[in-house]
């Protein structure tokens, strides 16, 4: 193999706003025929500066160009051509027809192309078919008849028959030898095209009487090395005085021909005249030297030089026809002419669209002219029959560039949008310029892959549940809906509770959502009590990547339930203390006299209070407001009426099932406390047994605790005699647990169970004690800051059934 050199030009177009690099290089390769099938040609890499590792991602690929069959590929590891057709011209099983594909062209030139993508390039390759001397000349028959007159005088030329050489060049018919012989010698003379032929020349004359026939070989030898010859057998006959060879009106005929003409059309009519007369005169035409392919394309009328057609016409296979046309007499004598017959092209062949290369799938966010194809137009026709125009139809984002000679590029015109449209049929529609004009059309399938491009959209701008406090936890409080409309993972949503807090505690205590539904859980038991709404945010996120979301907000609304009693912040609860009221006797109807105060921790409804007296000493004395709690006369105070009034108040809601808490209210008729018999009396026998039991059962726990932690201090000091002795202040401090019901120690961390203080000033030095009545540490209750003095037998009497005497 030769390598007769390459040329590699680089260029780069820039169509429109299309940045995309196309290459265009010309690599020329050389190689003899005959080379087997696995045989290298050259190495493209190395031609074109690549690295050989990248053929395979780029996808090099070599395609034929015009109508060849594919004769050599590229070897993707080491960027090596070769022979995948075993190149040979004659045109043998599984070889390469060197002849059939040139003909008697030289030089043979097989136009391959190198296609690369990523970017997209296209370089052009000339592989030019060498010819070996593997055909030998071969004359059409074996044997030459001539038929030459006894008169013909010294130096006639009779022309003879060429040898035919498949090779081409030097491997060509060079020349022609003659057998030794006395009468005739051989002229070598060449044609316009090159072709070589000989001419018998009589050298001596003939004598019919002395030899009627002679036997000569003549030897056609072609230039190639080793030499290859082929012989032919010339029978020479001697005849008769002819004087006159036939002549042509013509030495040239010629001729067009549309191709595709039918058959038996005429293409031109030859004509020769004779002079002599009778069988001398008579002229019969015929090929003298015809190829093959031109004998099975036309027929010659031996009698009237019509020349006709009788095989297919086609100008893209053979586009002109030389033949040699001979003239011979009845005796022998012969003139020749030359036919040539130019086919007419006419625009037969549609254009063929070839999808060189194509997307798989387009991702939706290419930007515009990104190139998605390569397409590839030829036509078999000529001139302006072969010009092709490329289009697609317009209602898609796509267009075709013009790119390299018969290429174009499908690149992308607008933005794709999976969601609109997944997938485009584009039909591609090529049309040449002949008359009338022939187009073909070509459907090719785009889908546009899927892009995560699409954050999950709530059905609604914000959400709103309601549910009832003291709920069940695990129950629904509402379903949040988001919509992707991406595919597949992309659009796969999943919910999820943002980070953040309630009331100082995390979200995820309250709430949690299901990934997949969107199903809203509480997950404890809610209060109406400790809040009455709260918002939260709920995030919907796809599972692509990267992965998109958004959020909603979610406001949980918690309704009230009536589960809260009345709480009674004056006077304090039956069972807790004494809570008395001075009436002056001097009173008129509807005078205030005191009032109830009471709170729902409930709302609305649930905390609209009523306050009704249950029980009282005197019915039709006092009243007290259904809504205000306050406690009036409803006449006036006389003589008749008892100093001590007692009153069971009790404290509902309005909630279903309706709530209620009690209280008794202590009054006094009295303008001076001294006037006041005995308090005890106005304390319930009952209530006064059941609260001196428990004073006892206090007097007697406290005793024993403060025995208890004596023998303990004491026992401690007994083992401990060389440590300080403990120093106590006379106080002794009690814890909380040992406290009686209804007290709680106040150190800034308890809790009162109602926000009243009650002091008690006794004095051991005097006869008089000092009880001052309670103190509200709440701003909005009613302040009873009134003082009882008595002594001390008398508040015994009074306090009797609790204890005794405070004093200690």
């Amino acid at each position: 193999m030769g390598l007769n050199g390459f040329i590699l030009q680089s260029c780069t177009f820039a169509i429109l706003i299309f940045s995309l690099h196309i290459a265009n290089g010309d690599m020329s390769f050389s190689f003899p025929e005959e080379m087997k099938r696995g045989s290298v040609i050259g190495n493209i890499a190395k031609e074109l500066g690549l690295d050989a590792t990248r053929l395979s991602s780029r996808k090099a690929r070599i395609d034929n160009e015009g109508n060849y069959k594919q004769f050599c590929e590229i070897n993707l590891s080491d960027g090596d051509l070769i022979v995948v057709e075993r190149i040979d011209r004659e045109g043998l099983s599984e070889r390469i027809d060197r002849e059939g594909l040139c003909a008697k062209k030289a030089p043979c030139i097989l136009k391959q192309e190198l296609v690369l993508e990523n970017p997209l390039e296209l370089h052009r390759i000339s592989i030019r078919v060498t010819d070996i001397n593997d055909n030998s000349p071969q004359f059409k028959e074996d044997s030459l008849r001539i038929e030459i007159s006894e008169s013909a005088d010294k130096g006639a030329r009779f022309l003879l028959d060429e040898a035919h050489d498949g090779d081409i060049a030097e491997n060509a018919v060079q020349g022609y030898t003659l057998q030794q012989n006395d009468h005739f010698t051989l002229n070598v003379k060449t044609k316009g095209s090159g072709r070589k032929y000989g001419e018998l020349v009589l050298d001596k004359e003939l004598d019919r009487e002395e030899r009627q026939e002679i036997m000569l070989l003549l030897t056609a030898m072609d230039g190639g090395s080793p030499q290859r010859s082929g012989t032919v057998v010339i029978h020479v006959t001697v005849l008769d005085a002819n004087d006159n060879a036939p002549v042509f009106s013509q030495t040239l005929y010629k001729a067009s021909l549309p191709e595709n003409s039918p058959l038996d059309t005429v293409v031109v009519i030859v004509s020769a005249t004779d002079a002599d007369e009778g069988v001398n005169g008579e002229v019969t035409y015929g090929f003298d030297h015809v190829s093959d392919e031109n004998s099975n394309a036309f027929s010659l009328n031996p009698k009237t030089g019509k020349v006709s057609v009788t095989g297919p016409i086609d100008y893209e296979k053979e586009s002109s026809y030389e033949m040699q046309i001979s003239a011979k007499d009845g005796l022998g004598l012969a003139s020749y002419a030359t036919l040539i017959i130019d086919i007419i092209d006419i625009n037969d062949n549609a254009p063929v669209i070839i999808i060189k290369s194509l997307a798989n799938a387009i991702p939706e966010n290419v930007s515009p002219d990104t190139e998605v194809g390569i397409i590839n137009v030829q036509d078999r026709d000529s001139e302006n029959n072969r010009q092709v125009r490329c289009s697609i139809q317009q209602n898609v984002p796509f267009k075709l560039v013009p790119s390299i000679k018969n290429y174009y590029s499908l690149v992308t015109k607008g933005e794709l949008d999976r969601e609109l449209v997944s997938d485009y049929n584009i039909t591609i529609t090529a049309t040449d310029e002949g008359s009338p004009p022939l187009s073909s059309s070509k459907t090719v399938q785009l889908s546009v892959a899927d892009v995560n491009d699409n954050p999950p959209v709530f059905e609604e701008q914000s959400y709103s549940a309601y549910v009832t406090e003291n709920n069940k936890p695990g129950s629904t409080l509402c379903s949040v809906t988001a919509r992707d409309p991406d595919w597949r993972q992309n659009g796969t949503v999943i919910y999820s509770l943002l980070p953040g807090e309630v009331n100082g505690a995390p979200v995820s205590s309250y709430l949690s959502v299901n990934g997949d539904t969107g199903v809203v859980h509480a997950v404890r038991s809610f209060d109406y009590e400790q809040f009455r709404s709260f918002k939260v945010r709920v995030m919907a996120r796809d599972s692509g990547s990267p992965p998109l979301s958004s959020n909603v907000t979610v406001s949980v609304f918690i309704s009230d339930v009536n589960d809260n009693s009345p709480q009674i912040l004056y006077p304090s609860a039956e069972g807790n203390s004494f809570m008395t009221e001075l009436v002056p006797k001097a009173a008129h109807g509807a005078s205030l006299v005191s009032k109830v105060i009471a709170v729902d921790a409930d709302s609305g409804q649930n905390a609209w209070l009523s306050y009704h007296i249950v029980k009282s000493t005197d019915p039709g004395l006092f009243a007290i407001g259904l809504h205000s709690g306050e406690i009036r006369t409803q006449r006036d105070i006389s003589e008749s009426d008892s100093m001590k009034q007692n009153l069971i108040v009790a404290v509902k809601d309005n909630g279903q099932p309706s709530l209620s808490a009690t209280c008794v209210m202590y009054l006094l008729i009295s303008d001076n406390l001294a006037e006041v018999p005995e308090l005890k009396d106005m304390s319930h026998d009952e209530s006064n047994s059941k609260l001196t039991s428990y004073l006892i059962i206090a007097l007697v726990s406290v005793s024993t605790f403060f025995l208890t932690f004596i023998i303990v201090i004491l026992g401690v000091r007994f083992c401990r005699k060389r440590k300080p002795r403990l120093l106590f202040d006379g106080a002794v401090a009690i814890p909380s647990a040992y406290l009686p019901p209804n007290y709680a120690e106040v150190d800034g961390t308890g809790t009162l169970r109602s926000a009243y203080n009650y002091d008690a000033y006794l004095t051991t030095g005097s006869r008089t004690s000092d009880f001052k009545f309670v103190t509200s540490y709440n701003e909005n209750t009613l302040p009873a800051d009134h003082t009882l003095k008595k002594s001390p037998t008398n508040f015994a009497e009074v306090f009797g059934d609790h204890e005794g005497s405070p004093e200690r």
